[in-house]
């Protein structure tokens, strides 16, 4: 087999290209066309000396590339099994396998050495003689924080970027070790391929948007993942690419194992072929699983790894792997993420995904992971349970401050039959900012401050036949007769006692029989926080059945869309979910464990370690006295056995004071690690007086007061990461995580400081259309 590569930046020469421009003149005169000047002056004579400057230098690489390329095919006749080309090189390697014709590619490269050109301020250098685990320690003990590890060329051959005096100090480190050969400072305006880059790959991301792409003829190895594209993944990649490490020793060893592997480098100079004689010294090929079901992680980022035939059981593998390789790419097309999911509610909300975060407790789903969110093209509900006005307004703020050009985001709002006065203060501070989406959690029925949110606004089309709702409202449901509750009009009586109090119009009043209590249902199967426990095989088809018989039963003039959540945590939960009717999906325990959420480092450094049997069940603290359920961690933390215990003795006692003296003693000092009258007195300070009065009078509300006390206790030291109490951690999280932890493991997104939330979300909805494709192949071909 044979492996074409092409160089990037750093292979440029004065004179390269020469007799080329004769040979293909018509390419030559649309390429000076395209760029505004002659591309055969600039790369033979560089009268101005501007071959050195990105915005000229990728272009000219490019043009050069390609028409090597082309002489190449018309003097052989043939075309390589494989392509690959190292950080700008991968855009000539996807011209050779069509990805794009040559005015396309050159025009994509010109707009990248533009954005690329404009970067200054950094700077990148070349150590030989250390590996990378060996430069990132040096950077981490001298606290060069700043520089990222940005080219992987060959195993003791790195590059490393950041700011410039940053990069020149490391230098001076590196040049004290006795390991290291050589640092060599390289001509570059900016930091590539670093975190540097993030404000270029946006721009450029934005950019391939607009841009459509063809079928890969030839596989291509790309430099994000080290791995063969897939069609769905070019334009993220080309994006990615920018702001990641090229993982060109990976690529070749990747390569390597594949069989007997020529390298044949296409264009100016011979570096890459130095670098891959090095790789094939420094390294073994890499060792692939055979399995072509399996997804395998690189670099945050997943795939499916095609199968590598072995020479017994196949004389002649390159054919079988071409024929496989495109077999697999004609299924990837059939079903793309973007597709998944309805698209009525897509568009309603303004996604490119059909994908969203629920909002959990106390603003572990923060602020920033809403913001990381909606600016994927997806959306996440911002966490107010247990926040104060003041809190859930800053954020607010922040977000809306964030988020101003379209994108979407929501507010989830918790049920606390406890204080109504608040849930309504919220509403209303909702309103206020204009949120238009709202996440409703855990409510068991439809309360007064939901419907005067729903409500708000909604006003007659000019036709008349319409009706205008300004505020969306999804409720998380796991029981039908709630879901018919959120499914109805919302009732008379609190539309009456609303309007009475003037807190709706008599427009709004008149309308609201006319319309659902929701736009969106979430059945939630079992998961973490509350729960009922319930199966999505069970609960999405009876759900579904009762969407339909509620539409017939009021004619709604818009379907409600009802999607899934619980338990999913992998590509193949979500395509489950998809398969059974939802319209989207929503995830949970998963994006606790990521950089954006606001855990405390510690409970992740906990939840990044569990299965999914590390989980149990736990009474609610919010609804103890109702024998609500939570699904919470097990795994390293007493808090399910002790809480199961606390609702024992509340059934079975009326008063504190039955409860034996040792019990107490030991609910005192292991629990509580304080009084019982202690305890009250905070209880005091927390609940509203006229509660307090109840307790007074009512001995069993008062223990139940005590007890609950030990939730909101265990909550806050879970958010504070005690070290002195770690036993006691309130940590929500469903097995939906531990699933996600096994999928990822020996990967790097198996350290929760490699988690991105946004990044998780186009996994999993990359790979879930991937997995429905080769489900679809398999039923399809038998």
């Amino acid at each position: 087999m044979v492996t074409y590569i092409f160089p990037g930046q750093g292979s440029q020469s004065k004179g390269m290209g020469g007799p080329l421009f004769d040979e293909f003149k018509e390419i030559t005169a649309v390429a000076d066309q395209i760029l505004g000047y002659s591309i055969r002056e600039l790369c033979t004579v560089d009268p101005d000396s501007r071959l050195g400057l990105t915005q000229y230098t990728q272009p000219a690489i490019y043009v050069v590339n390609a028409l090597c390329y082309l002489h190449k095919i018309e003097a052989t006749g043939k075309k390589p099994d494989f392509v690959a080309g190292h950080s700008l090189g991968e855009y000539s390697a996807l011209f050779a396998a069509e990805a794009f014709d040559f005015t396309t590619g050159l025009k994509i490269v010109k707009k990248r050495g533009e954005l690329m050109g404009r970067m200054t301020g950094g700077s990148m250098a070349a150590v030989i003689g250390l590996d990378e685990a060996q430069i990132a320690t040096v950077l981490k003990e001298n606290h060069l924080d700043t520089i990222d590890i940005a080219n992987l060329n060959s195993p003791y051959q790195i590059v490393i970027s950041g700011p410039k005096q940053d990069i020149e100090r490391s230098m001076a480190i590196f040049e004290t070790i006795k390991a290291v050969k050589m640092v060599t400072l390289l001509k570059t305006s900016g930091a590539f391929h670093s975190r540097y880059m993030e404000t270029v790959r946006r721009e450029f991301e934005a950019y391939l948007d607009s841009l459509e792409f063809s079928e890969l003829k030839i596989p291509v190895i790309s430099n994000l993942q080290a791995r063969p594209y897939r069609q769905t993944e070019l334009k993220r990649n080309l994006a990615e690419q920018i702001s990641h490490p090229v993982r060109w020793t990976e690529s070749i060893r990747y390569l390597m194992s594949l069989g007997e592997m020529d390298f044949e480098e296409i264009g100016n100079g011979r570096v890459l072929t130095g670098l891959v004689q090095r790789i094939r010294k420094e390294a073994e090929p890499l060792k692939i699983e055979t399995d072509p079901n399996r997804l395998q992680f690189h670099n945050g980022t997943v795939h499916q790894q095609l199968p590598v035939l072995s020479s017994e059981s196949a004389p002649d593998p390159a054919p079988t792997w071409q024929a496989k390789y495109q077999k697999s790419i004609q299924n990837s097309v059939k079903i793309l993420p973007g597709s998944l999911g309805s698209s009525e509610f897509k568009k309603d909300y303004n996604l490119k995904y059909a994908y969203l975060t629920g909002g959990m407790y106390r603003g572990i789903a923060s602020k920033e992971l809403v913001v990381k969110m909606g600016k994927a093209g997806m959306m996440g509900f911002f966490g107010t349970g247990g926040l104060t006005i003041a809190e859930i307004e800053t954020a607010i703020r922040f977000i809306q401050g964030e988020l101003n050009h379209g994108e979407a985001y929501g507010i989830n709002l918790s049920y606390d039959p406890n204080d109504p006065d608040k849930e309504l203060q919220i509403v209303e501070l909702l309103l206020r900012y204009g949120i238009r989406h709202l996440e409703a959690a855990a409510y068991i029925t439809v309360s007064p401050a939901l419907v005067r949110y729903r409500l708000n606004g909604i006003a007659r089309e000019k036709d008349q036949n319409m009706i205008r709702i300004p505020n969306k409202l999804m409720a998380k449901v796991s029981r039908p007769e709630v879901a018919a509750a959120f499914m109805a009009p919302p009732p008379p009586r609190i539309t009456t006692s609303l309007l009475a109090e003037g807190k709706i119009t008599e427009t709004e009043f008149e309308l609201a029989q006319k319309i659902p209590m929701v736009d969106d249902l979430c059945v939630e199967a079992d998961s973490g926080g509350h729960t009922d426990q319930g199966v999505a095989y069970t609960l999405m088809p009876a759900m579904l059945k009762l969407r339909a018989e509620m539409m017939q039963k009021y004619g709604y003039q818009k379907t409600i869309r009802v999607g899934a959540a619980g338990g999913i945590g992998t590509p193949e939960a979500a395509a489950a979910a998809f398969i059974l009717g939802a319209d989207f999906i929503l995830t949970g325990s998963i994006n606790q464990c990521t950089v954006e959420a606001d855990t405390h480092p510690k409970v992740k450094d906990l939840l990044q370690q569990i299965n999914v049997q590390d989980t149990a069940y736990a009474p609610a603290g919010d609804l103890f006295e109702l024998g609500a359920k939570v699904q919470v961690l097990k795994k390293g933390v007493f808090f399910p056995v002790r809480a199961n215990k606390l609702l024992e003795l509340y059934r079975r006692y009326n008063a504190i004071d039955e409860i034996d003296a040792t019990t107490r003693q030991q609910l005192e000092e292991k629990y509580f690690h304080r009084s019982f009258a202690a305890v009250y007195e905070d209880v005091k300070r927390y609940y509203p007086l006229k509660m307090i009065e109840k307790a007074e009078n009512n001995p069993k509300f008062k223990m139940a007061l005590i007890f609950k006390w030990y939730f909101g206790y265990a909550t806050q030291l879970a958010l504070s990461g005690d070290d002195q109490h770690q036993v006691d951690y309130q940590i929500p999280c469903g097995p939906a995580l531990g699933a996600f932890n096994q999928l990822v493991k020996g990967t790097p997104l198996e350290n929760w400081r490699n988690r991105h939330v946004d990044e998780i979300g186009l996994m999993i909805m990359n790979e879930t259309a991937n997995l429905l494709n080769q489900r679809y192949a398999a039923i399809v071909n038998g």
